[in-house]
């Protein structure tokens, strides 16, 4: 392994940071990691004499083109908003790039440039998206394989609380970024079910869900998962009737976050003067029409349609979003005010461990065969371990790190933008992640 450039050094970054850096020490190399807080980078790097801890403003031109021009590959785990401006430096300098956030349409846009100059630019390669696509590839190709037709594909991903943690108010724990969290459902949904297009606009997203099943977990809550029809060609599923990817989360959380998008609280645009000043109460109420002289509980009863008085309210509460307590928040708006909170009121209790879901549901038929109809699912659950490594850090970083080490080696012959839904991709990542214990458990029953 050469020099390995980290861009980001958050929650999800551990597992990524030391499987490196144990590459590297096996293989003469260097890993460099780079984050705004350099407290944090020194402590992913821990004093590893193959690692290096700088500070970073990824918005420092001048800074971000001499690190991205001294590495060899570029691991990017910054938020999505910086991606294309990361993409674009290492495509002007010949530097592949492993990304972990979703492809945007300006990174999908330097696909010829990237191919001229010899760089991968390599997105959607954490869990979900990551692991999720290539499991499903590995699982379509074998029913095909097999003479199948599909006629129906769904697929879920969490990180949430194992069933053994302790509860808090939304069930829920911050094990990746927040902000990403916040903005969830922001750019809406849109998928395919029964051959019919189904757009869902963001104030309904969080309200648009259904019981899934998991094995060996529970009932769980679904909500529709951006835009699952720009899969449709890399899956080869554009003329499958039904083809779905969600999220999933433990039941009562989709109701308190829709109560959360309709009052307006991840608001990322409009800016609030004086934030950190305000009360958590004073800053809700900004949002909440009504006659002034109404209390803002019987406001949030109308505005919300429940009961101002009833237990409909209870996790907003629980979340402090009516507290007569300053919010101290360091940015300027209310998604920025939310996100500190989540921070501050769902971290992963002392003892507990949090829980990784990947499921793929297919539904099967073998035309021109004997064969029966069948309904297929594969389920994966990773546990964290209490007080070490999350299973969202080892599930996100393991895939990243995997893709990293094999551009580094010279050993995925690919160029250009991609996902990790082309063979020369999921094929090797798939066999190390199984060599590591990343398995899938596969269920088969007959259709009607």
């Amino acid at each position: 392994m050469k020099h390995v450039l980290i861009l980001g050094a958050g929650h999800s970054t551990s597992y990524l940071v030391s499987h490196l850096l144990a590459e590297a020490e096996q293989c003469g190399g260097r890993v460099t990691v780079a984050d705004l807080d350099l407290g944090l980078a020194r402590r992913r790097v821990a004093g590893h004499p193959c690692g290096r801890a700088v500070r970073l403003d990824i918005r420092d031109e001048p800074a971000r083109a001499s690190l991205i021009g001294e590495a060899d590959v570029v691991v990017s785990m910054l938020v999505p908003a910086f991606q294309p401006l990361v993409a674009q430096e290492c495509v002007r300098l010949g530097r592949s790039l492993v990304s972990t956030s979703y492809r945007d349409r300006a990174v999908r846009e330097l696909d010829d440039e990237a191919r001229r100059r010899g760089v991968l630019l390599l997105s959607e390669t954490g869990l979900d998206p990551g692991i999720d696509h290539i499991s499903a590839m590995d699982l379509l190709g074998r029913v095909r394989a097999a003479g199948g037709r599909i006629r129906g594909f769904r697929s879920y991903g969490a990180g949430i609380p194992a069933p053994d943690a302790a509860p808090n108010a939304l069930r829920y724990v911050i094990t990746w970024n927040p902000r990403n969290v916040v903005l969830a459902g922001a750019a809406g949904a849109q998928y395919v079910e029964g051959g019919r297009i189904r757009i869902v606009p963001y104030p309904r997203v969080f309200e648009s869900t259904w019981r899934v099943p998991v094995d060996g977990v529970g009932d769980l809550e679904a909500y529709p998962n951006r835009d699952s029809l720009s899969y449709r060609e890399a899956f080869g599923l554009r003329d499958t009737p039904t083809m779905i990817r969600a999220t999933l989360r433990w039941p009562g959380f989709c109701e308190t976050w829709a109560q959360i998008v309709r009052i307006g609280l991840a608001n990322d645009s409009i800016r609030i003067p004086d934030l950190g000043t305000r009360t958590y109460r004073d800053v809700t109420s900004m949002f909440v029409p009504g006659p002034a002289g109404a209390s803002l509980e019987s406001r949030l009863g109308h505005l919300l349609g429940v009961d101002a008085n009833g237990p409909a309210l209870d996790r907003v509460r629980g979340l402090g979003l009516l507290a007569d307590e300053r919010t101290g928040c360091s940015g300027e708006t209310a998604a920025d005010m939310l996100t500190e909170l989540l921070v501050r009121k769902l971290p992963l209790g002392v003892g507990d461990r949090d829980m990784v879901l990947l499921v793929h549901e297919i539904e099967v038929d073998y035309p021109g065969t004997m064969r029966s109809a069948e309904r297929i699912t594969a389920t994966l659950v990773a546990f964290g371990e209490p007080g070490g490594c999350t299973a969202m850090a080892r599930t996100v970083g393991m895939p990243a790190a995997i893709a990293a080490t094999l551009v580094a080696r010279g050993a995925m012959p690919l160029v250009g933008s991609h996902i990790p839904t082309h063979p020369a991709v999921y094929e090797p990542v798939l066999r190390e992640l199984r060599s590591r214990g990343v398995e899938f458990v596969e269920r088969v029953e007959p259709l009607a």
